[in-house]
Parts: C-alpha cells; sequence; structure tokens
C-alpha cells in the first residue's frame, strides 16, 4: 500500500528573488558584486529574468501539481530610499501573490532572503542600531499592502548561516576575500562600514545576529498587527549533526549554531527548516564522508535520511510546526537528485507519523540560479535555465517530485 502524506500538507519548490529576478541593482549584494575584489565569483546580472518571467515560474510549479510555492519579496525595490514604498513593485508581488492562488498554490512568502537596500548596507547593514525598526516599517508595509494573500510569512532567511559556516572548514583565504570585499564596498559607497547580511566578519558575528534576532521579533510582531491570524515565523539552516559516540563536540555546534533561534521560534507560529547535509562527529570534530558516499556541491555525504533528523531535532527544541521551507542537492548530476528526493521524503513522513506537525516541503529550487558567492556554477534546480534564452527545461527529478506531489502519497516500500 503507498503511504500517504497528512491532509492539507503542502508540496512547494522555492527560489528567492536575488537569485532568479535581475537586474536587482539597488541592491546591497548587487553592489558588493561589482566591487573588486569581490567574494562573488560573478555578478547575478540577469539571473534567471524572473523578475519579468514571473508567471514562467508560478506556471512551472503549478504544472508540477504543486500546491505551495515559495519566493521572496525584494526589500530593495519596495523601499528603493529609506521610508519611500515604491506602489509599482507592491503591486508586483501583490501579482504573483494572486496567481498562485488562482493557480492553486500557497504563497509562502520570505520577507528578506539575505539581500537588503543599499542604503541599508551603507548604514552599517544588521549592525545599525535602528535595523530592526526599519526592518520591520518594510514588513509592515508589505504585509498591509499585499498580505491579504500570503499563506505564510517568513520573515529572515538562514540568520545562523554565517554561524554555521564557521564549522565549516572554510580556508583562510575565503575569509580574506570576504574581510576585503567588505573593505572595497565600503571604500566604494563612501562610508565607513557598508555590511551584508550573508559575508559576515568573525568579530561582528555577534552583534550581527543580535541585530537579526532583534529584527524577527520585531518583523513578528507587525505582521501580526497588520495581519492577524497569518502565520509567522523564520527560516533555520539546519545540519542533521550525528554524534558518534562522544556527543560533546556536535552538542557544542548545536548551542553555537542553533540554540538561540530555536528558543527565539518558541513563540513563532512555525519553524522554516533549511536542511542538505548530514555530519557525523567523533570526539574531535566532523568525520569525512564514508568511502562510495555519493556527495554533493559541498563535498558533504547526500543522505536522504538527514530530513527527517534535522526536522526531529528542531521540533524538539522549537516546539512549533515545522515547514520545510528548503531542502535539496547541488550537483550537476540530476540522477542523484532525482534518487534522492523520495527517501528523503519518505524519512519526513516517519517524523509526521511519529507526531512531529509537519506543514509541508518545499524543493530547492524550482529552477537553477544564481548561488551567492558560487555564482551560476552550482546547480539544485529542478528545472534547467538556458543562460541565453532563459528557457526553463525541466530535468528529470521534477518529474520524481511532480509524481509524488500529485499523488500526495508515496509508492511503497
Amino acid at each position: 500500500m503507498s503511504r500517504p502524506f497528512p491532509p492539507g500538507f503542502l508540496f512547494g519548490a522555492a527560489t528567492s528573488g536575488h537569485q532568479t529576478e535581475g537586474g536587482n541593482d539597488n541592491s546591497d549584494t548587487w553592489f558588493a558584486e561589482q566591487v573588486r575584489p569581490s567574494v562573488f565569483r560573478e555578478p547575478s546580472g540577469p539571473a534567471c529574468d524572473s523578475y519579468r518571467r514571473w508567471r514562467d515560474d508560478v506556471d512551472l510549479a503549478a504544472g508540477m501539481g504543486l500546491n505551495a510555492y515559495r519566493f521572496s519579496l525584494e526589500w530593495a525595490r519596495i523601499e528603493p530610499e529609506p521610508g519611500r514604498f515604491d506602489r509599482a513593485a507592491l503591486e508586483h508581488y501583490g501579482a504573483v501573490i494572486e496567481r498562485c492562488r488562482s493557480s492553486g498554490l500557497a504563497p509562502i512568502v520570505t520577507l528578506n532572503h539575505f539581500t537588503c537596500p543599499h542604503w541599508f548596507a551603507a548604514r552599517g547593514g544588521w549592525l545599525d542600531p535602528e535595523a530592526p525598526e526599519r526592518f520591520a516599517a518594510y514588513c509592515a508595509e508589505a504585509v498591509a499592502a499585499i498580505g491579504a494573500g500570503i499563506a505564510y510569512a517568513v520573515t529572515l532567511n538562514e540568520p545562523n548561516l554565517p554561524r554555521l559556516l564557521t564549522w565549516a572548514g572554510l580556508p583562510p583565504f575565503v575569509r580574506d576575500l570576504e574581510r576585503a570585499t567588505l573593505e572595497a564596498a565600503s571604500r566604494a559607497a563612501g562610508v565607513a562600514r557598508y555590511r551584508l547580511g550573508n559575508v559576515v566578519l568573525p568579530e561582528e558575528l555577534d552583534a550581527i545576529e543580535d541585530g537579526y534576532a532583534a529584527a524577527h521579533a520585531a518583523a513578528r510582531a507587525a505582521v501580526r498587527a497588520r495581519r492577524p491570524g497569518l502565520p509567522v515565523g523564520l527560516s533555520l539552516a539546519l545540519v542533521d549533526d550525528v554524534a558518534d559516540g562522544d556527543p560533546a563536540v556536535r552538542d557544542r555546534k548545536r548551542a553555537e549554531v542553533y540554540a538561540r533561534w530555536l528558543r527565539l521560534a518558541r513563540d513563532d507560529d512555525f519553524l522554516g527548516v533549511q536542511n542538505y547535509e548530514r555530519v557525523h562527529y567523533g570526539p574531535d570534530g566532523p568525520l569525512p564522508p564514508p568511502p562510495g558516499a555519493v556527495v554533493n556541491g559541498m563535498g558533504s555525504a547526500a543522505d536522504p535520511a538527514s530530513l527527517g533528523g534535522a526536522v526531529r531535532y528542531a521540533h524538539a527544541e522549537a516546539g512549533v510546526p515545522i515547514l520545510v521551507t528548503e531542502h535539496g542537492m547541488a550537483t550537476d548530476d540530476d540522477a542523484h537528485r532525482a534518487a534522492f528526493i523520495e527517501p528523503s521524503l519518505a524519512g519526513l513522513l516517519d517524523a509526521a507519523d511519529d507526531g512531529v506537525p509537519v506543514l509541508g516541503y518545499c524543493h530547492w529550487s524550482l529552477i537553477d540560479n544564481f548561488e551567492w558567492v558560487f555564482g551560476f556554477a552550482m546547480r539544485l534546480g529542478l528545472h534547467a535555465v538556458d543562460r541565453d534564452t532563459f528557457e526553463r527545461i525541466a530535468k528529470p527529478s521534477a518529474g520524481v517530485y511532480a509524481a509524488i506531489a500529485t499523488a500526495a502519497s508515496l509508492r511503497p516500500p
């Protein structure tokens, strides 16, 4: 017998504004892409041309038989200058929401997916004491204008990612290049401290997190005040950390990377979990993938059990419903991606069957897009994008996921 998912379970695919829209030239990330040196491998440029082709993307998701679509609003488009809100940009995103609704897709809307306005970064970004208030004002304006159609609101995307990356074993030259990028951007902007949300100096990490945490709390209150009943939460980058023997190192990582955010999420309506990998820890630190393991673009083992493990841990600590806002695999071999989806969802369904309130699952990503410092070289899409024509081309993995979503069940093992 097939295994059905819970009634109302959301099957979605995810994108973000800067990574797909193109031409986001009033944003901090666009600015940092242009300076030299830059940690960004290449500029985003037209990206996937989704600001013009957004209907194509919504229709792709609907055509797969999905019932949810996660995308983000670009703050830089909506508030190009402090306190000035662009009606045309709000109407644009309102039209995306309306098309989702008319196509049977629940709009899962991220209010900040890393990128911020240029003016915000020039004030120091999340280090600015006024940052939480300014972010909350933008969120209030956005949800007041177009929030009626939103199904779930995600305030911040992965505010714990900079901390998580301190555990990634990045080579020193990467940190040096990040510092050089921020110095170059500060010079180009003519300010003392130009700061991005996802390029963070180690000595500023605590202060950045404090800004993020205060911003989430302020935005959550603003959303609830303007749109009572709209579920609001944040999304976290969550590795499925497994202790092989002594759990001391694993537990230290959890305390450093996740603890404050999971406590903060206890006052939210849901928690977005974004999981891509499982890492095993011995007494001396992380262990390498076993010989012969399928690895993703980051060199981590692609273990389907990671999703269920991450979701169980997140719910145990936060105690709120879980919405998987991202999960996928960075690989050029779509056969690996296609084979990864069903067993991953089986682990998620196991967690749901064991009592974890799982609202739904969004695969990252609907289309290959601009993957930040990696540029267009890292591919996680269910659809390829022709870099010249921007044609969306379905990969076999899209068919695998579409079949599961359409049936709302898994085949018997």
